[in-house]
């Protein structure tokens, strides 16, 4: 009896570390705004989603960035000033993490190029657990504080349904 409660335990541990494994990370609402032809860095904006359980998101890369960090807006004084955020961005089923303008942001710092509107760039995500995940971002106006909706396709184009 022993060795089939041992059994039944091991065989419980495997379906529950099987079933974090599949957890799906989502990225919605990808965007970021066109840059000045000077300018040596730029933003990203994004929703996270997790289906199941919880990761974080650690950082980032792209090809039009020497460096991506993630960063937060803090007031201070009276005055807004951005911060590199340390240890990651924790999300968590059921709560949406938003990366958006005068929030949680990525910032792409060392561009090798201007951002222009009506363009795109691939960026990879991160994570603690699922690892790397590519989305495309598409580049608004200067002062766009949310997505255009044409370009809202769920965020990973070939990557949807992809999980982690």
């Amino acid at each position: 009896m022993r060795m089939f409660a041992q059994r039944l335990f091991l065989s419980a541990a495997v379906l529950l570390l099987a079933g974090a494994a599949q957890a799906e990370i989502s990225v919605t609402s990808p965007f970021s705004r066109a840059s000045a032809p000077t300018a040596k860095a730029g933003a990203a904006f994004l929703t996270l989603n997790i289906d199941a359980g919880s990761d974080k998101l650690l950082g980032g890369s792209s090809p039009v960035a020497d460096k991506v960090e993630l960063h937060t807006h803090l007031m201070q004084d009276g005055i807004a000033k951005m911060r590199p955020v340390e240890g990651g961005i924790p999300v968590t089923a059921g709560t949406p993490t938003e990366l958006k303008p005068g929030g949680l942001h990525i910032m792409l710092m060392g561009l090798k190029a201007p951002l222009k509107q009506g363009e795109s760039f691939p960026l990879t995500l991160n994570f603690e657990k699922a690892g790397a995940l590519t989305v495309n971002v598409p580049v608004q106006g200067p002062g766009a504080k949310a997505p255009m909706a044409e370009h809202d396709h769920g965020g990973h184009g070939e990557h949807s349904g992809h999980q982690h």
